[in-house]
């Protein structure tokens, strides 16, 4: 299941060469890959997780650690054209990827899930696979696509549907440091993935999913864009209060 060369990014143009600058500011200000890892990386076929992959892909050649990569896809069991078309178009360029087939979003959305929204079980089901398979693998790292955009609207969530302030972290331990989840797009914003993603030959894969699109987090990210409309300078001021709180100015 290792990488067997650089053949995935068929077309390298500017907005990737930005985004891996900021993966590479990501490992560094967080820590995210040290010598001998082994990470899997969680693949959706979505724009943001093709790029995770494509950055970690890349490293490899020239990174001064030596770590491994080992991509996975959880198919959620709604049809199989996502998972053959990830796994053709990755095997054409010379990179293994192990399919999961499992049936947790049709679950999720059958009639035996009376109590959990869709999106919530699904996601936990396929997270906590996705930490078995880590294990089955020898891997001390899943590393996710997860981007400045998803941590900002993580952060609204959390406030305004649990009455809590907190977001997913680029660098966090389960199982007493046993594992160890790593976002290394958290730096890189949605827009800037796009660009690439549209400027490259990197396909995006439909997700059949009946939720897709009209998810809380989906809702909070056009609440947020409005949002920015206003002033440039708000989203990078909401990330930067992340990290940058007063304490005694807080109940």
């Amino acid at each position: 299941m290792a990488v067997l060369n650089n053949n995935f990014l068929l077309d390298r143009n500017k907005k990737f060469f930005r985004i891996n600058k900021l993966v590479g500011k990501a490992v560094v200000k967080y820590n995210l890959i040290n010598d001998k890892d082994r990470i899997l990386v969680g693949v959706s076929g979505g724009k943001d997780s093709l790029t995770l992959l494509a950055c970690l892909n890349d490293r490899i050649e020239w990174a001064p650690v030596d770590f491994e990569i080992i991509p996975v896809y959880i198919d959620p069991g709604f049809d199989d054209e996502c998972a053959s078309g990830i796994k053709n178009f990755l095997t054409e360029n010379s990179i293994n990827i192990h399919v999961e087939y499992t049936d947790f979003g049709v679950m999720a959305h059958g009639p035996e899930n009376k109590k959990k929204s869709p999106c919530f079980l699904c996601s936990w089901n396929r997270r906590k696979r996705l930490f078995e398979l880590a294990n089955k693998f020898g891997c001390n790292k899943i590393a996710l696509g997860h981007t400045k955009d998803d941590l900002i609207a993580t952060l609204f969530i959390n406030m305004c549907y649990t009455g809590t302030m907190g977001t997913m972290v680029p660098n966090q331990e389960f199982f007493n440091g046993e594992i160890r989840v790593i976002r290394p797009l958290c730096l890189a914003d949605e827009q800037l993935i796009s660009g690439f993603i549209n400027n490259s030959k990197i396909p995006v894969f439909e997700n059949k999913c009946p939720s897709a699109g009209v998810s809380k987090r989906d809702e909070m990210k056009l609440f947020l864009k409005s949002l920015y409309g206003k002033n440039k300078r708000i989203k990078e001021n909401i990330f930067r209060s992340m990290s940058n709180f007063s304490p005694e100015y807080l109940l």
